[in-house]
């Protein structure tokens, strides 16, 4: 994607390896929680996008807790597989919106479509319930920034999530900053496809602003990369004393599409290696607030997607490490950080499966954070699982086991 000076984002973010729970109030107690299909009640709130009853947010789970907004829904023939089929055809060549007052934007980017890597989300539709993103897309590379798009096949709409982000340097973790770019460029391609018709509006259907860049990554953003955000309806262009919102004008675009595009059988993989380097709080089993890990080590992440002739489509992405971690904890006296253990190992691994046939949508996922070796003052596991099916197909779970 044509941004120069991207990889100048360096500042030190304290993020997360999971975002999950911090059990310090009971660190020698086993935490699991689970969901069972009978627990899964209709999110709220419920609004109206293209005739169709929605949660207009997607979720990592089936609690209603809203991740990204729901801000692209399409209608006529939306099949998901034919959508990445019209996209991943594309090549990088936007100048033909050269001057457009709306699509004008994008005439300089030449990023082009693949499949993406990400975690796996959920979405809600009065007529089919809870559905999965089987399908996963990026405009540009997972590092350093990319377009993030992630389909829900509800029924008679097929629901968009997108989002621009960017990766934070030394780590898997990525940070969004912009909602409208990630949506005008995905309708500015579906109409480059030359099956996107006519073009409307949801309505207000999400909060304006919604989420927020921490300033420590917005200030370190190149000119370039601000200037885009600020064009799409986003934040200043100076550096902010702190959090900015994401700024959103709360309706999602409505594509009908016209036409299909019939997907080819294929095999496509990716493998990218990130070295982890990175400050983090302590992500479970820490002792109290001043808890953190210096992370070291590789991360090697890999995708294999595959189309059958007869139009399946299957994708699982992998993503193993093994880490150095360093215990450190907060010097009250000055404010900095220093050691407070000896250096221990950790195995990371993350398994996202999607599937989409002419009867079903699957997605599931799989993370594993081990400490090892697992028995030593707060050290433990996390593990999580999330599938998405049919009926009773659908469970998730989070278990935290802790050593006194």
């Amino acid at each position: 994607m044509r941004v120069r000076a991207a990889t100048s984002i360096g500042a030190l973010l304290l993020v997360g390896l999971l975002a999950a729970c911090n059990d310090a109030a009971a660190p020698s107690d086993d935490l699991t929680l689970q969901a069972q299909p009978a627990d899964f009640p209709p999110p709220s709130p419920l609004v109206t996008v293209a005739g169709e009853s929605v949660w207009p947010f997607t979720g990592s789970d089936f609690a209603g807790t809203m991740v990204d907004p729901i801000n692209l829904g399409f209608t006529g023939w939306t099949d998901p597989r034919d959508l990445r089929a019209a996209l991943l055809m594309l090549d990088g060549d936007r100048s033909v919106f050269a001057g457009h007052p709306q699509l004008g934007p994008f005439a300089d980017m030449d990023c082009t479509w693949k499949d993406a890597m990400g975690d796996a989300q959920t979405a809600y539709g009065a007529e089919s319930g809870w559905v999965g993103s089987a399908i996963q897309l990026e405009c540009g590379d997972y590092d350093p920034l990319r377009v993030h798009l992630r389909f829900f096949d509800v029924g008679d709409v097929t629901l968009g999530g997108a989002h621009f982000e960017v990766l934070v340097p030394g780590t898997t973790s990525h940070e969004v900053v912009s909602w409208e770019f990630a949506e005008g460029l995905v309708v500015a391609d579906v109409i480059r496809t030359g099956i996107g018709g006519p073009v409307g509006s949801s309505g207000s259907i999400n909060p304006v602003p919604y989420r927020s860049i921490p300033a420590i990554i917005y200030n370190s953003l190149p000119d370039e990369l601000k200037f885009l955000i600020l064009a799409s309806g986003g934040v200043p262009d100076w550096p902010v004393p702190g959090d900015v919102g994401i700024g959103t004008d709360g309706a999602a675009t409505i594509v009908h599409l016209a036409a299909t595009v019939d997907g080819m059988p294929e095999v496509a993989r990716q493998r990218l290696e990130i070295q982890f380097d990175q400050v983090i709080p302590k992500p479970f089993c820490a002792s109290g607030p001043y808890d953190f890990l210096d992370v070291k080590g590789p991360v090697t992440l890999r995708q294999h997607v595959v189309v059958t002739p007869s139009g399946t489509y299957h994708s699982q992405f992998h993503a193993v490490g093994m880490l150095s971690l360093l215990p450190l904890t907060v010097d009250l006296s000055t404010g900095g950080l220093v050691p407070s253990g000896d250096p221990y190992r950790a195995h990371v691994n993350e398994h996202v499966k999607g599937i989409l046939t002419d009867r079903v949508t699957l997605a599931s996922q799989f993370v594993l954070r081990a400490e090892m070796p697992p028995k030593g003052p707060f050290r433990g596991s996390l593990r999580s699982t999330l599938n998405v099916a049919p009926g009773a197909g659908s469970h998730s779970s989070l278990t935290v086991r802790c050593d006194p």
